[in-house]
């Protein structure tokens, strides 16, 4: 027979043996700990989405986190972690959303080091005419054109897709939105250089897509290719290009866009406020054998001028909404208003009346100058806007002014949001270019 003091002395060492689990039971690991847990598991999905649209299905998941402002911000500043990648020429593709299929090629620097951000230089082609399908030409790779370490970026165009064209900004957009979900790279070095037909095609984009970019260097480009009645749809707009500083290069003997026909026109956007470091080639035909002697002069421009992701100062024309974005400003609607300046010089007013570019409906345009928290903009043909507030140039702890053509239209507080945060973080996947608050204006 098995005495009581035995069945209890089994009974205390079965208790003991099952006390690290019955603690388990009745103490969960800290509600900290599980909250970090789904944080770090929201923003892994968040990172690992293949698109923009992919990634902004993630933001109320990660909303529903609880996850204060700062920690989110901080997140999003130090970005997704990258790994090591094939070197060298890597043949790519993307359909855009209007459906049509781009193939690309990208060259990634021999000693690529993911810890490390990379300066982009996307290389656009010329001799469009002449090309009559999507498919790759030649090796990807940048030949004579090289120039410093950096991504090398070649997409192609052809008849039915130019460069002047919405389906190559949206092929633009989407290839730089790949590269930095897959690589390191430096999202304020970014730059568009083009020559021939890719020079003109650069114009083209500084007018319709300014904010991914840091500088447009048209080589043996001309402007107004762009005012052919098959190219301009009523869109073009050369106030644009404030915004960005340009490099230009044409040759004296180049049969197409010869110096004396191109320099009226670059002297014109100069004078009207465009950065143009111009270096025209008395003696050069339509190529780039000059290209030794300016490789330096392009990269020193290049390296001098970063990508301000807030600047404070912009400007920005539109006639609708597939192109009403200017960095921290977007245009949402259209239309006069009792209020409008009178007193914006248009640069697309060329010799007191003649026009670069035709108008096939009316337009608006927002000059923004922000000064602390501070903003004036001056506006023509807009009713209402949108200022997309960064905590970089913005104080969270004071109130906000924003004056439209010399009234005070909205001042107060705003409150930083996580959900707007993640929403501009998924769209523009940029480290850089955070929005803690939306600031909606209507001059109705």
């Amino acid at each position: 027979m098995i005495s009581n003091r035995f069945c209890c002395t089994l009974a205390l060492l079965g208790a003991l043996l099952n006390l690290p689990a019955a603690r388990a039971q009745n103490h969960p690991a800290p509600a900290g700990q599980a909250t970090a847990s789904r944080i770090e598991a929201a923003f892994q999905k968040f990172w690992s989405a293949h698109s923009p649209a992919e990634a902004e299905r993630t933001v109320d998941e990660i909303v529903k986190t609880s996850v204060t402002f700062d920690e989110a911000w901080r997140r999003l500043q130090a970005g997704r972690t990258y790994s090591v990648r094939q070197t060298g020429v890597v043949q790519l593709s993307n359909r855009t959303k209007d459906g049509i299929e781009h193939y690309y090629a990208v060259t990634v620097p021999p000693a690529y080091d993911p810890a490390r951000r990379y300066q982009v230089r996307f290389q656009l082609h010329g001799g469009i005419g002449g090309r009559k399908d999507n498919q790759p030409r030649g090796t990807g790779e940048i030949g004579a054109l090289a120039g410093a370490e950096q991504f090398y970026v070649i997409p192609y165009a052809w008849r039915d897709s130019p460069w002047w064209g919405d389906d190559q900004v949206l092929n633009l957009n989407a290839i730089v939105d790949a590269l930095k979900r897959t690589y390191n790279i430096d999202e304020n070095r970014v730059v568009v250089a083009g020559v021939s037909d890719g020079g003109t095609g650069a114009y083209y984009v500084g007018m319709r897509e300014t904010t991914p970019f840091a500088s447009f260097l048209p080589l043996n480009g001309f402007i107004m290719v762009l005012a052919n009645d098959e190219i301009d749809d009523g869109g073009l707009f050369p106030n644009n290009l404030r915004n960005k500083p340009m490099f230009v290069v044409n040759g004296g003997r180049d049969p197409l866009y010869p110096i004396f026909t191109v320099e009226p026109f670059v002297k014109h956007l100069v004078s009207n406020g465009v950065n143009i470091a111009y270096y025209p080639q008395p003696e050069a035909g339509h190529n780039t054998a000059w290209w030794p002697e300016l490789k330096d002069l392009f990269e020193k421009f290049v390296a001098d001028h970063p990508r301000d992701p807030h600047p404070d100062k912009l400007t920005w024309e539109a006639a609708g909404s597939s192109h009403n974005r200017a960095h921290w400003l977007v245009i949402d609607e259209f239309g006069n208003q009792p209020g409008d300046t009178s007193s914006m010089p248009d640069m697309n007013v060329f010799r007191s009346s003649e026009l670069l570019f035709s108008r096939t409906k009316p337009t608006g345009r927002v000059d923004l100058l922000r000064t602390g928290n501070t903003v004036e903009a001056t506006t023509r043909g807009v009713a209402a806007f949108t200022l997309l507030l960064s905590p970089d140039k913005f104080d969270f702890s004071r109130p906000i002014k924003v004056a439209a053509n010399g009234h005070t239209v909205f001042e107060g507080r705003m409150e930083r949001s996580v959900k707007t945060l993640m929403k501009w973080a998924a769209q523009d996947n940029d480290r850089t270019m955070l929005y803690a608050a939306e600031l909606k204006i209507k001059l109705r």
